[in-house]
């Protein structure tokens, strides 16, 4: 089948902003087959009745890269845990695992099997700012390597896109991908 690239979109967002087409287009470019998915539902429908829907949509196997972004980063901690396989890498960029302000986040589950998330990841890196606006900052990246192990990076910069942080590229995340 080759490697798998699924890069998930933040809350309110959409596969068309950020730096995902950029990413996108590098990874095609080194061979991967590359996802790009509208999911309207991340951080809008409940989680529970959310995931069946990712899971379905989607194929999930060794050499699958799983990358999400805000609440697709929080999508990923779910989406692994109720996975059936090993994927070979997960990048979690401004994710988090508790909610990160006062907004209400029903794609964060009440509780997390942490092991089995683990079990279901090679390898895993969480990519946290000290100064994101939302609250997905490096204290959430920390919980979250500290439950899971894997890699933690922290960089200065801020939501690493949004609505006003234009954030076209992301050489960082390109270099992490193999």
């Amino acid at each position: 089948m080759g490697r798998r690239a699924i890069i998930f979109h933040g809350t309110g967002g959409n596969p068309d902003v950020c730096w995902y087409p950029w990413l996108a287009e590098r990874l095609a470019a080194r061979g991967y087959v590359v996802e790009r998915p509208h999911h309207p539902g991340i951080n809008v429908e409940p989680i529970a009745t959310f995931l069946p829907t990712v899971l379905n949509r989607h194929t999930f196997d060794e050499d699958t890269v799983l990358v999400g972004h805000s609440g697709g980063a929080a999508l990923l901690l779910a989406l692994l845990e109720h996975v059936d396989v090993t994927v070979a890498q997960a990048i979690l960029v401004a994710g988090y695992s508790t909610r990160p302000n006062t907004t209400e986040e029903p794609v964060l589950q009440q509780e997390y099997d942490w092991p089995a998330i683990r079990s279901h990841v090679r390898d895993i890196y969480f990519v946290n700012s000290r100064e994101d606006p939302y609250g997905c900052d490096d204290r959430q990246g920390r919980a979250m390597f500290e439950r899971l192990g894997g890699t933690q990076i922290v960089r200065d910069d801020g939501h690493f896109g949004d609505h006003n942080q234009p954030y076209e590229r992301f050489d960082l995340l390109d270099r992490l991908i193999p």
